[in-house]
Parts: structure tokens; sequence; C-alpha cells
């Protein structure tokens, strides 16, 4: 199969575990875009804050952030922009939960959150993109692209899954980045959703892409593209969930751009 897209997720994937991208990696992809190959981020972050990633990267294509909740083109201009339905958001600020559980809301411009989680300053270092404090009561009828959860019990993220899956079973996309991370964008949202579109708009066919992910949020984008690359450091519920999809090296280990590096240089 002659490959003619990239489509790359960020943490855990792209970014090593300091959070950034390594010269390798970045030297890599510079040799593979020359090849006229299309190389995009699909990530669950922020735009503006996955945007210091893309120019470190020189690169000039389609971003899918927010899990596929926005996207923009090559010029940075919007061309999705999915928000979950505002009745549905402002029951979902209204739920009362575990005062140790850190809340986050992405509106179209801003990442908020209620209190100041110290850990983001490390995650987002590179970025410098960081959240604002406002009272969630404030954000009700706002236009909410997705609402985050953190907690590094696992167990407390885990039943929080379940409460939403099963309160709102339908009307959510309910995912993991992490097994600490907690994620809620609108039914029917997800990277592989922004892929399908993105990937027609450049007249290539899913079955012409290649994915790389570590985490549930990239389960349906793993599937629908033509090879979907599992990272080793993956989660090993999406390891499980795709038995058969071929796992590569970590993102310590510089797996992209290895796995790259084989198939293109």
């Amino acid at each position: 199969m002659g490959y003619k897209a990239v489509i790359c997720d960020l943490d855990g994937t792209l970014l090593n575990s300091e959070h950034t991208i390594s010269d390798f990696t970045r030297e890599v992809i510079r040799k593979v875009k020359e090849k006229g190959i299309k190389i995009c981020i699909a990530t669950g972050r922020h735009y503006e804050d996955a945007k210091f990633f893309k120019n470190m990267l020189g690169l000039d294509s389609y971003m899918i952030t927010s899990n596929g909740a926005v996207v923009h083109d090559e010029k940075g201009n919007v061309i999705i922009n999915h928000c979950i339905p505002k009745e549905i958001a402002n029951e979902i600020i209204n739920i009362d939960m575990d005062k140790d559980i850190h809340k986050n809301i992405y509106l179209k411009d801003s990442w908020c959150a209620e209190v100041i989680l110290p850990e983001a300053q490390e995650f987002h270092r590179e970025s410098g993109f960081m959240h604002v404090i406002k009272p969630f009561e404030q954000l009700k009828d706002e236009e909410i692209n997705k609402f985050f959860y953190i907690n590094e019990d696992e167990n407390k993220i885990r039943d929080l899954e379940e409460y939403f899956v099963s309160n709102f079973k339908g009307k959510l996309n309910v995912t993991l980045s992490l097994p600490t991370c907690l994620e809620i964008m609108d039914r029917g949202v997800s990277k592989a959703s922004a892929i399908k579109e993105v990937l027609e708009k450049l007249d290539i066919k899913t079955e012409e892409a290649m994915a790389f992910g570590d985490g549930l949020n990239d389960y349906e984008m793993l599937k629908v593209v033509g090879k979907g690359l599992i990272m080793g450091n993956c989660n090993y519920r999406l390891r499980e969930a795709l038995p058969d999809n071929e796992v590569i090296d970590t993102n310590d280990e510089n797996g992209v751009a290895n796995f790259l590096t084989k198939t293109f240089l």
C-alpha cells in the first residue's frame, strides 16, 4: 500500500515523557513531509495548545483537536466545530462529583478550570498554554467543545466513566486519553469522524492513511485508517480492544519516527 497521509496523536505518541518532540523525530517528519506525505496531528489537546507542536514540526496541514470536536485547515481557519448541546452541557456542569477530581472545559479560545492543577504547568511547559480559573456556573449556555476530568486514582476515573456511560447513553462520546483522564464530547465526535472529513478534502482514501496512537481516544482513529499503529506504552485497554493492530516502539524510543523511517525513508 502506498500511504499518502500520516495522522499522529501527541501525548504518549509523538511526544516523549518529557512532553516534547525529540530532534530525531522532528528530522524524520521533515524528510517524510518532503516526500509529499500529508502529516496531520490529531489530539485531545486544545488547538491553541497543539499548534505549538505543529509549528515546531513546520507542518502546513489540517489540525484535529479536542478529540475531533474542532478542525482547522492549513491556514488556521476553523472548518469543523462540534459543541455539546447546551442543555446537556448545563446538566454536566450541575453534576456533584468528588472534590478531588479536577474538572476542565474547552471553549473555542480557552481552557477553563475551577481550581489550579499544578501538574499542568509541567505537562504544558513547551506550549505555555494554561487553564484560566472560572466558576463553571458562569459557563452555562456557553459553546463547550469538551469536558475532561483528571485524577491520579484510576478507580475514581473508571467510576466516573461508568457514570457518564450509564447516565448519558447515546448522548455523548465518553473516552479516556489516559487512565487518569476522562474526556467527554458530543455524540458522534471522535478523531475518526474528523479524519474522514479531512481525508475527503485531501482526496485521500482512508485506506491510504496510517495513524499512531496510545489511548482509548485513539481507538476509532486506529480502526478507520488503512494501518493503525499502537504505541508500546499504550493503555492496556486499547491493546485489548485492537488485538490485531501492530504494536511498535514506545514514545520514549521514538516509536513513530522509527516506523516512518522503515516505511518511507
